[in-house]
Order: C-alpha cells, then sequence, then structure tokens
C-alpha cells in the first residue's frame, strides 16, 4: 500500500493524515506531495477535544436530507446510530445501526436510507415510513463512499483500501460486486445512467455505465477529492486537493477545462439555475466562484477558517460553508458574492444539508451534539 494513502484528504480523515503502513497509524500533518519527495509541514495546534479517534472517517454525506419526506439523517459515529431529524414537527429520533456510521445516501423514490458503517463492514438498509432498519448488507471492510441512483434502484459502496465495488440491487438487496480501484468519491448522473468515481490516488476520473458496467477512464490529474455535477449543463466539477485548480468535464463533449482556485480546494457544490459553482478552499479559507458557461473564477470570497464542506439552496441562492476551525457557518448571496452573515454551527462543522423549502440548514460536528440545526431567514 502507498505509504502516502489519503494524505491531504481533508473530508476524509481529521484534519489531514498519513497512513504509514499496514496498521493505518495517522499522523496529524500537512503532506505535500512532488514527485517522489515529501515535505512535511506541521499544522497549527490542535485542540485535544478537537481530534476524533485514530483512524475517524469523515464524510460529506455524513448528513443528508430526503426532499421527498424532509426528513433529515445524521450520523451518530459513537453511538452507533444515526439520528432522524423530521424537519415539519421540528422532532428527532436515534436509531441504532452498524458500527461506526460514516456516510449515508437516500433514494427518494423508493423512501429508502442507505447507512455505511465503517465499523462493521456493513451497509445498514432503512424504511424511510417508520425509519427502521429492514436489512443489513455485508459490503467488506472499512465501507467510505456510497451514492444511490434512483433511476436504476441501484446503490454503489466502495470501500477504503479496497479495489472492489459493491453494488446493492435495491429491491433485494443483494450485492455484485467489481474491480474498480479504492474510490474515495462518487457522483451519480440519474438521467444519463453514470457514476462517476475518483480515488485520491488515482489520476483518472471512472466513468462507470450504469446499464453495461463497462468503465472508462478520463484522465484529469493527480489528487482528485471531490466532486459537484450540474446536470442540467451536463458539466462535472472535481476538485485538486493537493493543489490550487478544479477540473471541469463536459459529459457530452468529454472536452476537459482547467480552472483556478484557492489552494486545498476540498469540496463543490453547483446551482444549476444560475449554472455557477463554488469551491470551498481549506487553506485559503476562501470560496472560489466559477461561471459555469466561460468555465473562469468570476470571484473569490473570504469565509472563515478551514471551510470544509458547502452547499447551496437553490431557492434562495444562497451558499452555506462549514468552517471547520473555528466552528462556524458563513452564509453566502449567490447574487452578489457577499457574505451576509456568519453564525456558530457547533463543534468542528464538516458536512452540510440544506432544506430548500424551510430554509434551514443542518450540519454534521465532531463529537457531541453530532448535529446543529440552523434557521434561516434566506427562504
Amino acid at each position: 500500500m502507498n505509504p502516502v494513502r489519503a494524505a491531504l484528504a481533508p473530508s476524509r480523515l481529521w484534519p489531514f493524515s498519513i497512513v504509514c503502513g499496514s496498521n493505518r497509524r495517522k499522523s496529524f500533518i500537512v503532506a505535500t506531495i512532488c514527485s517522489a519527495m515529501i515535505s512535511i509541514v506541521p499544522l497549527r495546534p490542535l485542540n485535544a477535544e478537537d481530534i476524533p479517534p485514530s483512524g475517524t472517517l469523515l464524510s460529506s454525506r455524513a448528513i443528508v436530507i430526503n426532499p421527498v419526506s424532509h426528513k433529515v439523517y445524521a450520523v451518530d459515529r459513537d453511538g452507533g446510530a444515526i439520528s432522524v431529524i423530521r424537519i415539519s414537527t421540528n422532532s428527532s429520533a436515534s436509531v441504532k445501526v452498524g458500527k461506526e456510521p460514516v456516510a449515508i445516501t437516500v433514494n427518494s423514490v423508493t423512501d429508502r436510507i442507505y447507512v455505511a458503517n465503517a465499523g462493521s463492514g456493513s451497509v445498514s438498509v432503512l424504511d424511510g415510513k417508520n425509519d427502521s432498519v429492514i436489512a443489513t448488507v455485508d459490503v467488506g471492510a472499512h465501507p467510505y463512499a456510497l451514492i444511490a441512483n434512483e433511476a436504476t434502484n441501484k446503490i454503489y459502496v466502495s470501500n477504503t483500501f479496497s479495489d472492489v465495488l459493491t453494488i446493492i440491487d435495491g429491491l433485494s438487496n443483494t450485492v455484485t460486486r467489481q474491480k474498480m480501484g479504492s474510490k474515495d468519491a462518487m457522483v451519480v448522473d440519474p438521467n444519463m445512467n453514470r457514476i462517476y468515481m475518483l480515488g485520491y490516488e488515482d489520476n483518472n476520473l471512472n466513468v462507470l455505465d450504469g446499464a453495461t458496467e463497462a468503465v472508462a477512464k478520463i484522465p484529469v490529474g493527480m489528487h482528485l477529492w471531490a466532486m459537484g455535477l450540474n446536470e442540467s449543463a451536463h458539466l462535472l466539477y472535481v476538485t485538486h486537493v493537493g493543489g490550487a485548480t478544479v477540473t471541469a468535464f463536459d459529459e457530452k463533449s468529454q472536452a476537459v477545462s482547467t480552472i483556478p482556485t484557492g489552494k486545498m480546494p476540498c469540496a463543490v457544490a453547483v446551482n444549476p439555475a444560475t449554472n455557477r459553482a463554488y469551491v470551498a478552499n481549506y487553506e485559503d479559507n476562501s470560496v472560489t466562484v466559477i461561471d459555469g458557461v466561460k468555465k473562469v473564477p468570476v470571484a473569490t470570497v473570504p469565509v472563515g477558517k478551514s471551510p470544509q464542506a458547502i452547499a447551496v439552496n437553490t431557492k434562495t441562492n444562497t451558499i452555506y460553508t462549514a468552517n471547520t476551525r473555528d466552528n462556524t457557518l458563513s452564509i453566502i448571496d449567490g447574487s452578489t458574492n457577499a457574505v451576509l452573515s456568519t453564525v456558530k454551527a457547533g463543534r468542528s462543522p464538516f458536512a452540510i444539508a440544506v432544506d430548500s423549502d424551510s430554509g434551514n440548514v443542518f450540519v454534521a460536528n465532531i463529537g457531541s451534539p453530532n448535529y446543529t440545526k440552523i434557521e434561516t431567514s434566506r427562504r
């Protein structure tokens, strides 16, 4: 295994890490990789309470929303559970799943919720009507990335340090497996029945045909981390967390464009209504705003310390960043690219879910409480 596996992975290992040998021992440092040379620079000192247990996985899918049922689902890693928040009644409940749940995906068509349990090597399947666990699917050790294709009712699961992709049939909960290499992020285009996958050490964007399961590889460069898809414009954005660029991939023409950003871009969200993309730059404490037509940056917005997650309310054209190192949420006006306000968001926020109807924002935190609800006036 490559000794620098998962270096510069801000939304996966807290806050950055190097995997040393087979014991997955973590060092809390930043590694700048140049060919075969590694220069190591210590991060600013962290408070002990801000560092989760060694080996903790952090996913941008730690909190998700079902837009049909208006329920929010958030992982409770330490409790081996997920929190279920019903927005309409402002009530919540805890549902036991497997050990160390790390990520969630929702099929809003079937009202099924899928939870990747990193410590159990399983995916828990919940019935959204009563939020009970109706199945537990074995997917192998350390599942991390997962996504549901609502058009085909298939769920794709990738495991840390594994080259096997598990495909769950949403109707029967049976599985098939395919060699894909270790994948750290996934995005689905249900209209084109394509699943986009990337790995930090792979210089290709992997495109899985959902019908034939054939794989195409698009060279886009190394140190890939996050993706955001504008289905309307057929544009996929891929961040290069080891540098300061984003790759824009045109689904139809297959054209690849390179767009400059701030340092260490670790998350991206899109607003299809305005055809703009928003990139959270972890090291620069900023957000790069990209014009999707011209494929150029049009603004840089200063936000809080170490923005690690970003989300968009398309109805209000409002952008939110979870600023991990100062425990805040920055609220950006998409029409002016100005920060409207900065609010408290819980301890070390790292993932965001937005309810466009109510305007409420839900943030996943490290430790307890595992999530924070933020009511905003942008509705």
